[in-house]
């Protein structure tokens, strides 16, 4: 049994190691700071952007009556009209794909110049990375405003948007993937007289071709959601049906269509993993 420890003791070690039991009173104040700056920061922005309660109140209840126009969802009764929504979520995805495809096309070579281990001239390789950083400033909604602006409406400006936000995207984490390589395959090829070009190939591409499959099959997930935000401002794609229905206020079929790109996002991701699996093995049990 331990033996019980009394008050005086407690009492007796307070005094003789006062910040075993309490945090110097420069940190203490540096934190009670801390909190009073993020308490009044936050008051601040409920305050200037109008959230009250009676707001949100008010708020949930026109919501709720926009969710009930969910229930029964609307079922198109002629091929016509169902058609063109195929024909929209097709379009949405082959956005997704191709500028997922481009993005990484001009993304893959890129990622070599920006990698530690494979570039050593800091001013090239610091001033690549920089140029991803710059890349990846531009969202891609406002890069699709612009190619609307010089393409015109339709899928072609949806799909630049997403190669070149992929851009920077993929070549930071490309880079970043070769970069964390095992050096011992690169110095066997180096060994058995391999040229550059053959210790990047034999080296380091087995090594990283599994992470920038799982890369690239994660981000073509996220880039038809990313597409049908695109339709909405004219980059084609479903997302242009989408905001036609909602303008109308026909919501049963807005609601619909939801259901029917949440399918389609969901069939996306289960196919990604069996190619996951597939190709690179099965590395999440619970998946």
């Amino acid at each position: 049994m331990t033996p019980a420890i009394t008050e005086s003791e407690i009492a007796e070690a307070r005094e003789r190691l006062p910040l075993a039991f309490q945090q110097p009173l420069p940190v203490r104040l540096r934190r009670y700071a801390l909190w009073a700056l993020f308490t009044g920061i936050f008051a601040w922005c409920l305050y200037d952007f109008n959230i009250t309660p009676a707001r949100i109140w008010e708020g949930l209840g026109r919501f709720g009556r926009v969710l009930s126009f969910m229930f029964p969802p609307h079922v198109w009764d002629n091929w016509a009209e169902f058609s063109e929504i195929l024909n929209g979520l097709g379009e949405t995805l082959a956005i997704a794909f191709l500028g997922t495809l481009l993005g990484a096309l001009v993304a893959y070579p890129l990622s070599f110049l920006g990698a530690k281990n494979i570039n050593r001239l800091n001013f090239l390789r610091l001033g690549t990375r920089r140029g991803f950083d710059l890349i990846r400033a531009f969202e891609t909604l406002i890069l699709a405003l612009i190619f609307i602006r010089a393409f015109g409406l339709g899928p072609l400006p949806g799909i630049l948007a997403i190669a070149v936000s992929e851009i920077g995207t993929f070549a930071k984490l490309f880079s970043e993937a070769i970069e964390n390589t095992s050096e011992k395959p690169i110095e066997g090829v180096k060994a058995s007289g391999g040229s550059r070009f053959q210790q990047i190939r034999f080296g380091i591409s087995p090594q990283v071709n599994p992470v920038i499959l799982s890369i690239l099959l994660y981000n073509f997930e996220s880039n038809v959601r990313s597409g049908t935000i695109l339709g909405i401002v004219g980059a084609g794609g479903i997302g242009f049906l989408l905001s036609d229905r909602i303008s109308a206020y026909r919501w049963d079929e807005a609601w619909s269509i939801i259901f029917l790109i949440i399918a389609m996002v969901y069939v996306i991701d289960w196919l990604s993993g069996l190619i996951r699996t597939r190709l690179i093995g099965k590395t999440d049990p619970a998946r």
